[in-house]
């Protein structure tokens, strides 16, 4: 039985993540050259190439790929567990910004766990749509952030998750069958909210915006009441609401990028605290 050391796994997944052997080396305290013999390791461990050699930047492979995940998993597991036996004493603050839908869906079992582990380290969460935590983020009110991302040249952070985007409506109405097509969606700079407009556009449908709601709970109050459709990240549709695809009438929506921000790496100049590293590392770890 072979073991994966979890020094290897998270030199590797650090390397994934900074986007480079030389940040992956500040990251793990090691050199440069020490992490490029962990990561080498690692292969002959696994017999497996992790990494597409001759580009000029992180690029993984096939089964580099496969690996990141199931590390992302194990690393959490363990942190997990030490944290647990170990109650490290890291204290402090933490300012994290989240969208509505994570906040009311994935992020609280994560959290919770995270508060088991670190019972000094008080969490201050704020809710809002991902273009407006960013700028907030800029202007220095807060030391974490999780966001959505839509498209290629929308970059930034570190990507945790793709998100697969899915029709919702009602399962005790038909409005969806109506047109114009009923929407229930945010107001803007909202991400789902362009890219439902976008769509709907490109494939001529004609449509109306039936309901706003700043708030996740609001969107699906709206939808189960029958007010309208609306487009919601697979991870976080909720039960009580009905599914639609292309057999519907649906088009596909694509997929949108989760990423997780910091302070250091944002315009401010704040330096993350040790329990904000802690933090973000769990988020990452965890929502992959």
């Amino acid at each position: 039985m072979i073991n994966i050391p979890t020094e290897l796994l998270r030199t590797f997944v650090k390397t994934v993540d900074t986007g480079s052997f030389t940040r992956a080396a500040e990251a793990v305290g090691r050199t440069q050259s020490a992490v490029s013999l962990q990561i080498r390791r690692l292969e002959d461990l696994l017999d497996a190439q992790l990494f597409v050699r001759g580009s000029h930047r992180v690029r993984l492979t096939e089964q580099g790929t496969m690996l990141l995940e199931y590390g992302r998993r194990m690393l959490a597991l363990n942190d997990e567990a030490v944290g647990s036996l170990f109650r490290p004493k890291v204290a402090g603050s933490v300012r994290l910004g989240a969208p509505h839908e994570y906040t009311a869906s994935l992020l609280p079992v994560i959290l919770g766990k995270f508060a088991q582990s670190h019972p000094k380290v008080m969490l201050e969460v704020t809710c809002d749509l991902s273009k407006n935590l960013l700028k907030r983020m800029d202007e220095g009110e807060f030391d974490l952030v999780v966001a959505l991302h839509d498209g290629p040249d929308d970059s930034g952070g570190i990507k945790v998750l793709t998100e697969p985007l899915v029709w919702v409506t009602s399962q005790d109405h038909v409005r969806h069958e109506e047109r114009p097509l009923s929407l229930v969606v945010a107001p803007p700079p909202c991400i789902y909210r362009n890219r439902v407009l976008l769509n709907l556009n490109r494939q001529a449908v004609p449509w109306q915006i039936a309901y706003t709601s700043s708030s996740y709970s609001g969107i699906i109050a709206a939808v189960r009441a029958g007010l309208g459709v609306t487009v919601l990240a697979e991870s976080t549709v909720p039960d009580g609401v009905r599914r639609l695809g292309e057999r519907d009438g649906f088009p596909e929506m694509g997929s949108l990028e989760v990423r997780l921000h910091t302070a250091a790496a944002s315009s401010t100049p704040a330096v993350p605290s040790e329990a904000a590293e802690r933090l973000s590392d769990y988020i990452a770890t965890s929502l992959a």
